[in-house]
């Protein structure tokens, strides 16, 4: 599955559960949000598409989609979005002394930053 045919995928899952998207100008990735009583996903339409599919993923999975059916492939890539989120969320709310950080924790936060969303391989299909 292509990067363009994936957000495809996660704009049909939306549109299923009742989700709107929009896609803006500005100095922002994306997520989702209420507003007026509207679910929204808004979405900067200046990223790629990949980055687009993971602001989208990460914001279903706040919604909720158990309820809705998803290609197996459409699942787990939101569900791996989510943990990916998790994870960075988790690394946020880490707080270091300044005396005890050692060039470990500075390495394991430098890569948890540095992961770019990534497509699931035909082997997790």
């Amino acid at each position: 599955m292509t990067e363009e045919e994936l957000l495809l995928e996660l704009e049909e899952a939306a549109g299923e559960v009742g989700v709107q998207i929009r896609y803006e100008k500005g100095d922002f990735e994306g997520g989702y949000c209420i507003l007026r009583e509207d679910d929204i996903i808004i979405v900067n339409k200046k990223l790629s598409a990949l980055r687009k599919s993971s602001v989208i993923a990460q914001a279903l999975w706040e919604y909720g989609i158990d309820n809705v059916y998803l290609k197996p492939f459409t699942r787990t890539y939101i569900e791996d979005e989510a943990v990916r989120m998790k994870a960075q969320e988790a690394k946020n709310m880490v707080r270091r002394k300044p005396e005890d950080s050692s060039q470990a924790d500075e390495e394991n936060a430098a890569a948890v930053e540095s992961e770019e969303p990534q497509l699931p391989t035909e082997e997790e299909k």
